[in-house]
């Protein structure tokens, strides 16, 4: 893993940057109109090379860090972007790259490197489990040389607009478990040849995320893209949510940033009364404050990206990240939208698309309820709360 001076981290922002600006208001405004994928720009990125900065240098990618793959998608947030749309990508990386065979390595990750796959799909949640990973249903039974897939997910974004997928599934009963955090399995499914039926069923959603409903009937995945050991699938995964917490708070950290400089450009131009509405305290002092929150929450998903990178734990720090994040984001969009006022609601202002886009963060992929369940019980020592 490269790991980048200030210097090479502001080339990174200003290369983003670059990019971005190729891609203005209107291209984001008219893909979420009409609900599509923004696939000009995810080939542009993918052609930079940054789409896959987490992928080693042996494989193609650029062998960067966590914290540069949070700049770059910060970067696109930040540029009113919407890095949703590329960016399991980035943390699906972690389970494949900890956990995944040589051989799967030497397969899969070059292709993606080179933008030849897509790797932008992660079947977890289900409509029976939601947050409860551990009582996921959908059944992968080993039969020979092949797992038969059986099951419904929930929630899926960008099943149609990816070569593979990364499934968690159950190869052992729960009921026959004592340890409950295994039985499952993490399976890398190639969905460009399909053998059994997957039904994608489009979910009608508030953002333009291309989710979905899937429903497994007989898909046969090949034995050797079981990922890492049959039963420990849970285990897997989770080696990916820290990358996930520190990437989606940096997404967040961008939405954040794009919020305040617009809403104090806005209020510092905007004429009601004989003078600018910024001058007025109940505009201006919301979108200080929100600055204030985005900044500190900013210092903490550096904390964590940095003890990532250097392979400390960090789950605490992972996971304040995204709730601080999180919520510092939402914050500078009710400050944006308040000073904008009837404006704000306009979609040629684009705060409305941003402040739809934002609010996801609080709810997925994880709870902030779960992230301060995961707080009290794990970083205080309080009793379960669930």
């Amino acid at each position: 893993m490269v790991h980048a001076s200030e210097e090479d981290r502001q080339a990174i922002r200003d290369a983003i940057r670059k990019i971005c600006a190729g891609f203005p208001d209107s291209y984001w405004r008219d893909i979420d109109k009409a609900g599509e994928y923004p696939q000009a720009f995810v080939d542009a990125l993918t052609a930079s090379g940054y789409l896959v900065a987490l992928i080693p240098e042996t494989y193609g990618g650029a062998g960067l860090g966590i914290t540069e793959a949070g700049i770059i998608l910060e970067e696109i947030n930040r540029s009113a972007g919407n890095a949703l749309a590329c960016h399991a990508q980035m943390y699906t990386m972690g389970t494949v790259l900890k956990h995944g065979s040589e051989d799967q390595k030497r397969r899969y990750l070059p292709k993606i490197a080179s933008g030849e796959l897509r790797l932008q799909a992660f079947g977890v949640t289900e409509p029976n489990a939601g947050s409860e990973t551990t009582k996921i249903e959908t059944r992968a039974v080993r039969q020979g040389d092949k797992y038969i897939i059986n099951g419904q997910k929930i929630f899926i974004s960008r099943v149609k607009q990816s070569d593979l997928m990364l499934l968690l599934a159950r190869t052992t009963p729960y009921a026959d478990l004592k340890d409950k955090t295994k039985g499952l399995s993490v399976f890398l499914v190639d969905l460009r040849d399909i053998k059994g039926k997957l039904e994608i069923k489009p979910l009608d959603m508030m953002i333009n995320h291309h989710t979905n409903i899937l429903f497994f009937e007989n898909v046969e995945v090949p034995v050797e893209n079981l990922v890492g050991e049959e039963g420990m699938g849970f285990r897997h995964i989770i080696d990916g949510w820290n990358a996930e917490r520190i990437l989606i708070a940096s997404e967040a950290i961008g939405d954040g940033r794009w919020f305040v400089e617009r809403a104090a450009k806005y209020a510092s131009e905007r004429v009601v009364f004989g003078k600018p509405i910024g001058a007025n305290q109940g505009v201006q002092f919301p979108i200080a404050r929100s600055f204030a929150h985005v900044e500190a929450a900013d210092r903490m998903r550096f904390y964590a990206a940095e003890k990532f990178d250097r392979g400390e734990k960090c789950g605490a720090e992972a996971n304040m990240a995204k709730l601080l994040a999180s919520e510092a984001a939402w914050e500078a969009a009710n400050a944006c939208l308040d000073a904008h006022g009837g404006y704000g609601f306009a979609r040629e202002y684009d705060v409305e698309r941003k402040f739809r886009e934002t609010r996801l963060y609080m709810t997925a992929p994880i709870s902030n309820n779960l992230v301060l369940a995961f707080l009290g019980q794990n970083v205080l020592g309080m009793p379960r709360s669930y």
